[in-house]
């Protein structure tokens, strides 16, 4: 992937000047002078110099104080959701006398469209990239880039991949690939077409065209076979050739399919294969190499937010972005850190993973605005093959 130069890293951004002309479409009071907000009004009834969202916040990594206030996170429910209140959350609301309020009901895109972008239902959230770009594309939702880093002082650690997205700080991440049973695939699987095989016809395993995985199957199949991302026809006909199909609608099942041997070969991202290899399950794993796209946490930041959630939001990513919150997470579910000062841990190096630079320089972000600009085709079109 290209570099990132960090360009503007540092700058205050004043909110002030970045949010006048928004707030101001947004309120329809432009060239009106700034009245006194009356008591109890909400932000919607503001002028855009009287919106709380106007006044700069900016933090310096300090813990401080909060008074008691309330985050609204929007992140994963289950398993994560209790790794997150031990790793991080618990902590976090002891050290800024706050409350998280965690809100695992995804996805996120509808509730923020239905307040609109002054009226936000999360502080953070936590995103898969399709719906944070569908998000964005929709209205003034987030914190912009350079002004999140601005306010993260982990961001000069991390690795330039992790703002690539333009949205959002990227905290952890697997890659892609196919998952394979290495006691029933001989030979094992070296390039990105032979899914295809003959050999594995109705073993094969990918995903709902609503997961993200499948998404960026389909993507990589249409460069693979058709020259480039964008040959749709290429990707559907793809599609075709595969089936029959095993579908699933989560990575989680996707590790039961291959656990009774419904599948052989699998769309994943490493980080849950590796932890089937660890306890013993015969499984092999193959990265894609003609493009090496990653599986992302991301997080972001609500603009229109009141000044304390948006300090608290930065202090959240910052810890997010932690060396000794990337490793436990790392020992845990096997995810990735972007933080350029964090270590592999074992049950990752064991596995070949390293956490350079030179790693990170290929890893590849799909064009999400493309693909959502040609998301109701491509949905409507293999779903008629997975149904079929």
């Amino acid at each position: 992937m290209d570099r990132d130069e960090r360009q503007g890293f540092g700058k205050r951004v004043s909110r002030r000047e970045a949010l006048r002309t928004v707030g101001a479409a947004a309120v329809g009071l432009a060239g009106v002078a700034a009245l006194a907000m009356p008591a109890g009004a909400s932000p919607l009834q503001a002028t855009p110099e009287q919106h709380p969202a106007t006044q700069d916040v900016n933090w310096d990594g300090q813990v401080f104080d909060s008074g008691g206030a309330v985050l609204n996170l929007g992140d994963w429910p289950g398993f994560w959701q209790d790794m997150q209140h031990a790793n991080l959350i618990d902590q976090f609301q002891k050290d800024f006398n706050c409350t998280v309020q965690y809100d695992s009901s995804w996805p996120w895109f509808p509730k923020f469209a239905a307040g609109g972008p002054q009226n936000p239902p999360l502080d953070v959230a936590n995103w898969n990239l399709p719906d944070l770009f569908k998000t964005a594309r929709a209205g003034e939702y987030f914190v912009p880039i350079d002004e999140l880093k601005a306010n993260v002082p982990n961001s000069k650690d991390l690795w330039p991949f992790a703002y690539k997205n333009g949205l959002g700080i990227t905290y952890l991440f697997s890659q892609y690939g196919y998952a394979y049973r290495k006691d029933l695939v001989d030979p094992p699987p070296t390039q990105f077409k032979d899914f295809w095989d003959d050999r594995f016809i109705g073993k094969r395993a990918t995903y709902i065209t609503s997961n993200t995985l499948q998404m960026v199957f389909f993507l990589v199949s249409s460069k693979v076979w058709g020259g480039d991302e964008t040959a749709v026809d290429a990707g559907v006909d793809a599609m075709q050739r595969a089936m029959p199909l095993k579908i699933s609608d989560f990575t989680g099942n996707m590790q039961t399919l291959l656990e009774r041997g419904e599948a052989n070969i699998v769309v994943q991202h490493d980080g849950e294969p590796y932890a089937q290899i660890d306890k013993g399950i015969p499984l092999g794993w193959m990265y894609w190499t003609e493009r090496q796209p990653i599986l992302t946490q991301t997080k972001t930041v609500s603009r229109w937010s009141q000044p304390m959630q948006k300090k608290l939001g930065y202090a959240l990513i910052q810890r997010s972005t932690d060396p000794s919150y990337q490793e436990a997470i790392g020992v845990q579910l096997y995810e990735r850190p972007t933080n350029s000062k964090a270590k592999i841990v074992d049950n990752l190096a064991s596995k070949g993973v390293a956490n350079t630079e030179a790693a990170t320089n290929l890893l590849w972000i799909p064009p999400w605005d493309w693909y959502l600009d040609h998301e109701q085709e491509i949905v409507d079109r293999v779903d008629k093959i997975f149904g079929a």
